[in-house]
């Protein structure tokens, strides 16, 4: 498992890609855990965030995981749709890790704005992570991947959006 934790950070750093992930099942699943239990541990450490909060963030995953293997299967290159969702989960859930770290630690010292602030910053970093990994997974300049990862951060916060003000 510290193998796959090593290989995630490096990516979530840019420095390595999806096809640096063996294409398993049992490693997709594996990755769905540490996503699932890094979910659970903001829904026990954080206050603020609800169980709502937590359907909604599946939610949202599962919009983002549906159209980067769209992206994927669109470009030609089905045969690395595993390992790119696996690493897409994967770095999720370490990103995940790092804002509930920030968000715990920081909360006591520097208050609820700052640290809001700061976490929505490190969750921001998924974006460029993201486009980081579909662009090597469809074979195309990062620019390209950080452009894709952008529209669908848009859509996952419009609908976001649209689900948490309808009444």
């Amino acid at each position: 498992m510290l193998p796959l934790i090593r290989t995630l950070f490096d990516i979530v750093l840019l420095r390595k890609g999806p096809a640096d992930i063996p294409r398993s099942w049992i490693l997709f699943v594996l990755v769905l855990m540490l996503w699932l239990f890094s979910a659970l541990v903001a829904l026990a450490l954080i206050e603020q965030f609800d169980e709502s909060d937590f359907f909604l963030g599946f939610f949202s995953g599962v919009i983002g995981i549906v159209c980067y293997a769209a992206l994927v299967v669109f470009a030609g290159k089905p045969e690395r749709l595993l390992q790119t969702i696996s690493a897409i989960i994967g770095c999720g859930a370490l990103i995940s890790f790092a804002f509930i770290a920030e968000y715990v630690l920081f909360l006591p010292f520097l208050g609820e704005v700052t640290t809001g602030l700061i976490a929505n910053l490190i969750l921001l970093w998924s974006v460029p992570v993201e486009g980081h990994i579909i662009a090597r997974a469809i074979d195309r300049h990062w620019y390209i991947g950080i452009l894709l990862a952008i529209v669908v951060f848009a859509l996952q916060f419009v609908i976001y959006s649209v689900v948490t003000t309808t009444p």
